[in-house]
């Protein structure tokens, strides 16, 4: 089989960007600098959603299934750097050439990540390449490749499933607790720049994590009804991270959590 990447990112504004960008002055902290740039932001688009080139990459999660196995983590350690993190998710696609899943992976994850990527100067041959590339089955990406809106070697359920309209989106939180799933637990993204100011690394990296999780979720749904899987071979599917779920809370405590909302 080909291996499935599912992946979500959790973000903070980039407080040294900004500061840049607009000159302001070492003596301001960064949340100052922060509420600064969310003021200009209100004033003109009516939301402090910062554009997607000032957003810092705070987490990387994945759930990894290839072969016969599953695995769910974060990616680097708390105090591996941003562009560490960023290098290592590349790495990945590299050695797997995996399907990506995303849930609005189109509309902010990857945007994100290749702005910060090119930022940092990180190399993502396999990602980029379109047919023109030194792997050898490089021609074969000129027709189905990472970058292509409707290409599949990425799949942004949410964009699909809306059909390509942004009117149709819906909440991966909505749609996982409706196919029976847990939803989103513990924060959501509107909470993480405090819960970031707060110390709460840890925490972010675990609600990450539990995102990442759900989308899995949904997407084995979403192959059952697209015909790529059985029923049997969903149930198998779905039986097989609640395993290694049940396993993995043994460690960490979240897990347990999420699989008590689940049941």
């Amino acid at each position: 089989m080909t291996p499935i990447l599912v992946f979500d990112i959790e973000t903070i504004p980039d407080a040294h960007a900004i500061r840049v960008l607009h000159q302001l002055p070492d003596t301001l902290s960064d949340a100052e600098v922060v509420e600064f740039a969310a003021q200009q932001r209100r004033a003109k688009t009516g939301s402090d959603f910062m554009p997607h080139h000032l957003h810092r990459v705070l987490a990387i999660s994945c759930c990894l299934r290839w072969n016969d196995k599953i695995h769910i983590n974060t990616l680097g350690k708390i105090h591996n750097s941003e562009a560490e993190m960023i290098a290592e998710f590349f790495k990945l696609i590299d050695k797997y050439t995996p399907q990506l899943v995303s849930w609005n992976g189109g509309g902010f994850d990857l945007p994100v990540l290749h702005y910060r990527a090119l930022i940092h100067g990180i190399q993502a041959a396999r990602y980029w390449d379109m047919g023109e590339g030194d792997f050898r089955d490089s021609r074969d990406f000129k027709y189905n490749n990472y970058i292509n809106r409707y290409h599949n070697r990425h799949c942004d359920l949410m964009d699909l499933l809306a059909m390509y309209t942004g009117r149709a989106n819906a909440p991966l939180d909505d749609l996982a607790k409706l196919c029976g799933f847990p939803g989103k637990l513990g924060m959501d993204g509107g909470q993480v720049w405090q819960a970031y100011q707060d110390g709460k690394i840890q925490e972010i990296r675990d609600y990450c994590e539990t995102d990442v999780a759900n989308t899995y979720l949904v997407f084995q749904r979403y192959r059952l009804m697209s015909g790529a899987l059985t029923h049997e071979e969903y149930e198998y599917e779905i039986e097989k991270c609640h395993e290694y779920l049940l396993a993995a809370s043994e460690e960490k405590e979240h897990w347990g959590v999420f699989l008590d909302a689940w049941e």
